[in-house]
């Protein structure tokens, strides 16, 4: 039976209104074209525009037509993590999953501009509408990413295009973890800390990553937290692949207590709204709330400024809720068009195209060097899965060695030291006691000095 919505937009003369009741959020807009903030929807000043002048690749080799049945592997492994399922490349996209993380900052010109609100609330409406953009490439990305071995990394210098630099390093591999850290010139720093949970439930898979994303802007001070929701691949035994997002987001300000919380709608074939909405609600730290969100994840986001608020119930509903007065809705965020031909190339946007171009003076861990997947990219399936059982084998030789080890330094009674990486280090967050991984820095002082003495040999 579909939900009542929360929001509900009735007629007005000079705003538009939303109803609103309890933590879910459902929102009608309707009235002008929306405008945007200090942006308008032809720019290419963000790093798409930029990365089209810098030159870099465009395509990648059409995939090939490869057909191979994906329930005959999947029909033994249902409830079972899927990091520890052995799959074919059939079933890749030639990206690793520390790749993937890296697209997060496809958008990051919305950070840029977020760094320069002075009004804390304008700015948490455009880092949720950061946080939704994320998802916006997956929604034809049917392809799993490669699971990155223990100790690889993967690097995205932009300075030049979009004033940042990425870092990622897997830190640990049972379970899958990779810590990520970014550095802008243009006033914020980003890290994050994400654990793949992912489990095949017979008709689909669900992945579900845990741990926090954080962001700081440089000159307020202002400190965002938020979490990602479960994205779900369905229609695994019969039908074509399609990926849904669901589940809640709920971002924190820690230096103001302001929040947001953004409600992914699941897919239904029975609801009379848009397929993959997205809603939200801006509130201060006294549950005030000044702005709605609205739109999709894979298309847009808009906000609406609420300039008046009442209680009262609508139609035959006896349940009350807040209806919201709004001011017409201002663009936030709107999806870059898929490179032409995507289709033939995993339907990968412009900058995920990029991600694995082969770039001089990378870390020997880098993921542009992982032979199977350079293979995959290149169409050779064949010898991309013989190198990729190759790798694996060997990393669960190594694996074997350590356990090994710890085993004998216990019987000795000597400590036990742990897998350590290279670039991150745990550290406990102050806010609420948990440890995670924080770049412990040194990896760019490397590159400049081309010093890689002390990275693993991990391909």
């Amino acid at each position: 039976m579909e939900d009542s919505p929360a929001f509900i937009t009735v007629p007005a003369s000079n705003h538009t209104q939303h109803g609103h009741s309890g933590g879910s959020v459902n929102q009608s807009i309707s009235g002008s074209m929306p405008s945007d903030w200090g942006q308008e929807d032809n720019d290419t000043s963000g790093s798409y525009g930029l990365q089209q002048r810098r030159g870099r690749r465009s395509r990648i080799p059409d995939k090939p037509n490869y057909s191979l049945n994906l329930w005959s592997i999947m029909k033994n492994c249902i409830g079972k993590e899927l990091s520890k399922i052995p799959m074919p490349v059939n079933f890749n996209e030639p990206l690793s999953m520390l790749q993937r993380l890296t697209e997060d900052l496809e958008y990051s010109e919305l950070l840029d501009r977020a760094a320069h609100c002075s009004c804390a609330l304008e700015q948490m409406c455009l880092v949720a509408a950061f946080s939704v953009s994320s998802y916006s490439t997956t929604v034809h990305r049917t392809g799993k990413p490669f699971n990155p071995l223990l100790g690889e990394t993967f690097e995205l210098d932009r300075l030049e295009e979009s004033g940042y630099r990425s870092i990622c390093e897997q830190v640990s591999h049972h379970p899958p973890a990779a810590a990520h850290h970014v550095m802008s010139q243009r006033g914020w720093t980003l890290w994050q800390e994400i654990t793949i949970d992912s489990k095949f439930r017979g008709k689909y898979i669900s992945i579900m990553p845990l741990g926090n994303i954080h962001l700081l802007f440089h000159s307020s001070g202002n400190h965002y937290v938020w979490s990602k929701v479960t994205s779900t691949v369905h229609n695994i035994i019969v039908g074509k692949l399609w990926i849904d997002q669901s589940g809640d987001i709920e971002i924190v300000n820690r230096r103001t207590k302001d929040t947001c919380h953004l409600k992914f709608s699941p897919y239904s074939y029975f609801s009379r709204d848009v397929p993959r909405k997205v809603t939200g609600v801006v509130a201060e730290s006294d549950g005030l709330a000044h702005y709605i969100l609205s739109g999709t994840w894979d298309d847009k986001m808009e906000s609406a400024k609420i300039v008046e608020s009442s209680r009262g119930c609508v139609g035959s509903e006896v349940k009350q809720k807040t209806v919201y007065q709004t001011l017409p809705p201002k663009l936030l965020w709107k999806k870059y068009p898929l490179p032409e031909n995507a289709e033939n190339m995993h339907y990968f946007s412009s900058l995920a195209l990029t991600l694995n171009e082969p770039e001089e003076g990378v870390a020997p861990t880098d993921s542009r060097l992982r032979p199977d997947q350079r293979l995959m990219e290149a169409g050779l399936w064949d010898e991309a899965n013989a190198q990729k059982q190759r790798l694996e084998e060997r990393q669960r030789l190594e694996r074997r060695t350590r356990e090994a080890q710890a085993n004998i330094a216990l019987e000795e009674g000597r400590e036990v030291e742990g897998y350590r990486p290279m670039w991150f280090e745990k550290r406990m967050d102050p806010d609420n006691g948990e440890s995670t991984f924080i770049y412990r820095g040194g990896y760019w002082e490397s590159k400049e000095k081309q010093d890689w003495s002390q990275c693993p040999s991990i391909y």
